[in-house]
């Protein structure tokens, strides 16, 4: 196999703006399948670095980098407030997943993970389907999400966290947990998005609901009576709570002002554009629900499934996404912080307490 496999040592990677307390980087190249990835290894403190692997047609490798260090870094704290034994890490793909992808190049991707001895575990992501992850796994076991080792879509864990997290934040803010006559604008329709609104929908909840995808707004408005709105309208409506269930960076300068919702907690991750965005959303007196804890759903069902193995542990661990966030909101209060300030400090202190892991 004409291949690259060398961890970057490069002054702009050691001064990038992403760029922390990553333990590894590396570039992948493979001449035969056409891949160029990039795998960065945030922390391995807590155990493995979890995280999926994402294949998107980057305009540059300057974009992937980012991308993967961003990500990683964001997986390590995901895992580490949600309580598993694991670490952070990402891999990115620089490909159009529609025209580029191959058999071939996702069995290259599987030889590479394999080659880093288990420090990375890769999973789904954006781009990657788990047919593609079969794939992988025929040349590593560094792999979750597979028929060996999942427990399938892990799209209904995300929703079902999120689910009990919106339950949560409802409590902190209005003294009960209770969703009947709650109106809930749900922007993003997607297989999470669309689950989040089904079980706000039986929980007696009032929806508005939005996605640039037109059959699934009418498929929604029919099936549990919503109103619709232009999806760049949906953090404008008069609602108890607003989920961002799309794309992230959705809550900026320009947005905070116009949600009218005391709550702001869906599925989307990296929706805070820039950290400034969480004080504004706190002085505003709006309630944020850290995106990498309610959403940790699907990690956690990634992590925690077992060959031949029943869902309960996960859905328990996954419906404790909402003490989690009491936990994290009673704090805020305490220490006068905005809720993501002290998610970041929640995991910071696991991490701290944690001890690298020997990989043989």
């Amino acid at each position: 196999m004409n291949a690259i496999h060398t961890t970057v040592h490069h002054t702009a990677v050691f001064d990038h703006p992403e760029m922390e307390d990553h333990e590894n980087i590396v570039i992948v190249q493979d001449a035969n399948t056409g891949l160029k990835a990039i795998i960065a290894v945030h922390d391995t403190r807590l155990g493995p670095a979890l995280g999926g692997c994402r294949i998107w047609p980057y305009a540059t490798p300057s974009e992937a980098l980012n991308d993967a260090l961003r990500l990683s870094r964001g997986m390590t704290y995901k895992n580490s407030l949600a309580g598993l034994e694991l670490g952070g890490g990402k891999a990115v793909i620089i490909a159009d997943p529609r025209k580029d992808k191959s058999e071939a190049l996702m069995e290259a991707f599987g030889r590479h993970v394999e080659r880093l001895s288990g420090t990375y575990i890769t999973a789904e992501d954006v781009g990657v389907s788990p047919e593609d992850m079969e794939a992988v796994a025929r040349h590593t076991d560094h792999v979750r999400g597979t028929q060996a080792t999942g427990l399938g879509d892990p799209s209904p864990y995300t929703a079902l966290g999120v689910f009990e997290g919106i339950k949560a934040s409802v409590a902190h803010v209005f003294g009960d947990p209770s969703l009947s006559g709650r109106t809930v604008s749900v922007q993003g329709l997607g297989h999470v998005g669309f689950d989040v609104a089904r079980q706000l929908h039986e929980a007696g909840a009032n929806l508005i609901v939005s996605d640039i995808h037109k059959p699934a707004v009418e498929k929604a408005v029919e099936a549990f009576g919503a109103k619709n709105v232009d999806p760049a309208d949906a953090h404008k409506v008069e609602a108890d709570v607003f989920a961002p269930c799309a794309l992230g960076a959705g809550l900026n300068a320009r947005t905070i002002p116009e949600i009218k919702a005391r709550i702001v907690a869906g599925a989307a991750n990296n929706q805070l554009q820039t950290p400034a965005d969480g004080m504004a959303l706190k002085n505003r007196g709006i309630l944020y629900a850290p995106d990498y804890a309610i959403n940790a759903g699907g990690v956690i069902s990634i992590a925690l499934a077992k060959p031949g193995g029943n869902d309960l542990e996960v859905r328990n661990k996954t419906i404790a996404i909402g003490d989690t966030l009491t936990r994290i909101y009673d704090r805020a209060v305490r220490e006068n912080a905005a809720p993501e300030q002290i998610a970041d400090r929640m995991a910071e202190e696991r991490l701290s307490a944690a001890r690298p892991i020997e990989v043989s």
